[in-house]
């Protein structure tokens, strides 16, 4: 896929190294590496990294950083730490950074150097770590276990990092209704993507393991539901 999209004239690529929203989705040594061979070289493209999940993700970090001259590397703190902290981190070759810092001066043209203090301070501090660590474990005990009921009611869903299960349906509007209707609430599919297969995003966040299996009995009735005239 990317490489059809370069062949077409993509000047730009933008990765979510890992919780890809809404698939889960994350790059792996193998997948980082067939990507590093690709773009190698390619003088006409701007790559930007997003690990927006950061410290909550579970899974390694496969950088695709200085595969292309022109490259941005972000990480944010919103995820692990806060939304309201507005802080990130960037590296990049010298001239995007320039281009970014640049653009920042239209705006405030700085960041709070409280916040900025606040957030080095959060990942200084051991006892933090461990809260976000154990808040990673958190969500990835309730995803898998969201995955894995889904998988034993027969229905595929993916979610390797991140908060959120991708679920492929043969219809969002009569899955999200149905489920609506049952007491659940999802994200239909058709706001993430261009392409793809119908789906529905369902973040677990506010779940509990106990709601897991209620949860995928729901997901199995509206994804299947019975005939007219038949209960289940």
């Amino acid at each position: 896929g990317v490489r059809a999209a370069l062949a077409a004239g993509a000047r730009a690529l933008i990765v979510t190294s890992r919780a890809q929203n809404p698939t889960g989705a994350a790059v792996s040594a193998g997948r980082a590496a067939e990507l590093r061979t690709l773009l190698a070289g390619r003088a006409d493209l701007l790559l930007i990294e997003d690990d927006h999940a950061a410290e909550l993700a579970r899974v390694p970090l496969h950088p695709l950083a200085g595969a292309t001259p022109a490259w941005a590397f972000v990480r944010s703190v919103s995820k692990p730490y806060g939304p309201d902290l507005r802080l990130a981190v960037l590296a990049g070759d010298e001239a995007t950074v320039a281009r970014v810092a640049g653009r920042a001066r239209v705006g405030a043209g700085w960041v709070s150097t409280v916040l900025q203090r606040l957030v080095l301070a959060l990942w200084r501090d051991p006892a933090t770590a461990d809260l976000v660590r154990r808040a990673g474990e958190s969500y990835e005990r309730r995803r898998d276990g969201l995955v894995d009921a889904l998988a034993a009611r027969g229905l595929a869903a993916h979610g390797r990092t991140g908060i959120n299960v991708w679920v492929p349906v043969p219809d969002e509007t009569v899955a999200v209704t149905a489920l609506r209707d049952a007491g659940w609430s999802v994200a239909p599919g058709a706001l993430n993507r261009i392409a793809a297969a119908p789906g529905v995003r369902i973040t677990v966040s506010p779940l509990d393991e106990a709601d897991l299996g209620p949860l995928a009995d729901a997901v199995a009735r509206a994804v299947r539901p019975s005939p007219a005239g038949f209960t289940t």
